[in-house]
């Protein structure tokens, strides 16, 4: 009895650093990437000629309302994939997304959220809540290679069929390679049941443990797949309509039809680019200022104003959907159990 409550003892205690951990580094790099290397001077410079137009308080409005609506259409789809091990309830799913967002911004692409998620669960397995999570990173990634290879397609013959480069037959080999890239990844996903099936077959005796874990994929239907990837997109389209508000806002002035094309675009090659989340925002500042860059060149011009412009936006973004996020998580945090007892697992 005394073993067992000393143990209990420690996993509280571990929890607790590990709690803290995450709270600091969350804060830390956050104060880095504003502060300490001042990335956002460009944000303040342009809020102060803009800060007494009307408009700029209806824009901030919407681009704030839809970051709730992003991260809410996320908590959503994961409390649907979640549901096949425990039930949780939309509120939990939302501080868990939160809370994975604050443990995302100092780890490689991302990764971290996986972790952050999961340990918010109460019984079930925490790798089985990661696999499972995975499927619907799988399901966001889907989207945006669908939706920016397609982008990339009306791209080229608008920006590049004058260049010397150009050439209808590699044109139209690209549009072949795309077809078939993007239909085989949507069978995959539709498919995914088939992957432990897979696993068993070549690596279980190799990994027989982890069969266990990414079993619970093979529950999934593919109506409840094509759900989740639908969620995906509409999640796509809201922190696509929220760059493109944060682009009027700062008198980047794109007709939609270009804009979405060019934000599709900039979505995609940043999903190509391994970084951390907190060096992203230098990193999208230069792939936004190319592409739209891109569009003011070819069609008007690209002023020192507009090159402001675009990365003063590509920063409010990342503010607005990331930054803010992450420190509200940090209220959540208290509530992962990295640290438990694993007798109740489902």
């Amino acid at each position: 009895m005394k073993k067992h409550f000393t143990n209990i003892h420690k996993n509280k205690t571990y929890n607790l650093i590990v709690r803290i951990l995450i709270i600091f580094a969350t804060y830390y790099f956050i104060y880095a990437q504003i502060f300490k290397k001042k990335k956002l001077e460009e944000v303040y410079l342009l809020f102060n000629e803009i800060i007494d137009q009307p408009h700029i308080y209806f824009f901030l409005t919407w681009t704030v309302l839809l970051m709730i609506v992003n991260w809410g259409i996320e908590a959503l789809k994961w409390q649907f994939l979640i549901g096949k091990i425990e039930k949780i309830s939309f509120t939990k799913a939302f501080e868990a997304v939160l809370a994975g967002v604050s443990v995302a911004l100092f780890t490689p692409n991302r990764i971290g959220e996986w972790f952050g998620r999961v340990f918010i669960l109460d019984k079930a397995n925490p790798w089985k809540g990661i696999v499972i999570t995975m499927v619907g990173s799988f399901a966001q990634l889907l989207t945006t290679i669908i939706l920016g290879s397609l982008s990339l397609l009306i791209y080229i013959p608008i920006y590049y069929r004058d260049s010397v480069f150009f050439s209808s037959y590699l044109y139209f080999g690209l549009i072949l390679i795309v077809v078939v890239i993007v239909t085989t990844l949507i069978i995959i996903f539709l498919n995914i049941k088939a992957l432990p099936g897979f696993f068993t077959t070549f690596f279980e005796k190799r990994f027989p443990h982890f069969y266990e874990y990414i079993s619970v994929i093979s529950e999934y239907s593919i109506f409840e797949l094509a759900a989740v990837l639908v969620l995906s997109i509409l999640r796509y389209c809201v922190f696509s309509l929220q760059f493109y508000i944060i682009l009027m806002l700062f008198s980047v002035n794109l007709p939609m039809t270009q804009g979405f094309i060019i934000i599709s675009l900039v979505f995609f090659i940043m999903t190509a680019i391994p970084t951390v989340t907190l060096a992203e925002l230098g990193i999208r500042g230069s792939v936004s200022i190319f592409f739209i860059g891109s569009y003011f060149e070819k069609f008007g011009v690209l002023t020192d104003k507009i090159t402001l412009g675009i990365v003063a936006s590509s920063s409010t973004l990342w503010l607005i959907n990331l930054a803010i996020p992450a420190i509200i998580g940090t209220f959540f945090v208290y509530r992962l159990k990295f640290f438990r007892r694993h007798k109740n697992d489902v």
